[in-house]
């Protein structure tokens, strides 16, 4: 009986190919992690370091950026040394505490870009009202909401996912213990979880994405009301970089989860995409379109005598 509901390890089998393409991923991976990692550490650093940045915005980024390298953490290392090493097995106890975190990573990121949507509607539509609203005491306790939204959610997902029976069927069609993936191994009736996957996840997910559409096209509308071009391109500018965002975090998951008979090497690719390449992408979209970060990251280069 034991042997039927229970197995000590799994083998992760998504991208799976040669062994040169399996050095060249793992390179990919390596690569991209350490990016994140710089990129994003840097991006902590540069709003740390100005005063002029201590802005519910930017603690608001700060907080994105810090969650970003967490995300990739739980997922990059790990994938890069299966490659290189080509060991694809990952522990039970291994499987289930990268799911946790994965999920609760993901849900607060979710979170964060509809706060974040929020605080830019709040000081475009709203502007004198803005510091009485986003107040720092406001602003902790929305990060700590987030991330408390992300551990209810991952720790349902979590228990349901693991009280099923896996009957000795150890391969999942991914490169980390993806949620739907697992279910999928399983050999117990998976009826009951793909319907709390879906009651958990779908409300977070439309919630989330409803905020921040109603936000920015409130915020558009504010945008296109004002007199002056200037006071438009400088209101379009503190948004544009969140927008981008925004666009390819909910696009990749309204496309991977609203297709969920997509094949398993379509899944695998879209999923790179967002636990890997938008946290990379994130620093270097918030850098390069925003005039107050790129000034702050000169004024700092200049102190430190690189200009």
């Amino acid at each position: 009986m034991e042997n039927h509901t229970r197995t000590s390890e799994f083998l992760l089998v998504g991208l799976r190919s040669h062994g040169g393409s399996q050095v060249l991923l793992s390179v990919l991976f390596s690569t991209m992690y350490m990016v994140t990692v710089v990129g994003n550490v840097c991006m902590v650093l540069i709003i740390r370091m100005d005063p002029n940045l201590h802005t519910p915005m930017y603690f608001f980024l700060e907080n994105l950026s810090a969650l970003d390298i967490c995300y990739s953490s739980v997922i990059a290392p790990r994938a890069a040394l299966a490659f290189l090493m080509g060991r694809r097995s990952i522990s039970y106890a291994g499987c289930a505490s990268q799911m946790f975190f994965f999920s609760l990573f993901g849900t607060t990121e979710a979170f964060f870009l509809a706060v974040m949507a929020y605080d830019r509607f709040t000081a475009i539509c709203n502007p004198l009202l803005y510091q009485v609203i986003m107040s720092r005491r406001i602003c902790v306790l929305m990060v700590m909401g987030s991330y408390l939204s992300g551990c209810i959610n991952c720790t349902i997902q979590t228990g349901f996912t693991f009280s099923l029976s896996f009957c000795g069927h150890r391969e999942i069609n991914h490169f980390f213990c993806e949620v739907a993936a697992v279910i999928h191994a399983s050999c117990s009736d998976t009826f009951v979880n793909e319907l709390v996957m879906l009651a958990v996840c779908g409300p977070i997910i439309v919630g989330t994405a409803l905020v921040v559409f109603v936000s920015y096209g409130y915020i558009i509308i504010t945008i296109t009301q004002m007199p002056s071009a200037e006071s438009r391109h400088q209101a379009f500018s503190t948004c544009s970089a969140h927008m981008v965002t925004i666009c390819l975090f909910f696009g990749t998951v309204f496309f991977m989860y609203a297709q969920p008979a997509s094949s398993p090497s379509k899944s695998n690719t879209i999923s790179i995409f967002y636990t890997v390449v938008i946290p990379m992408l994130n620093p270097f979209i918030y850098t390069l379109r925003n005039r107050e970060v790129k000034g702050s990251l000169k004024k700092q280069l200049k102190r430190k005598g690189f200009f």
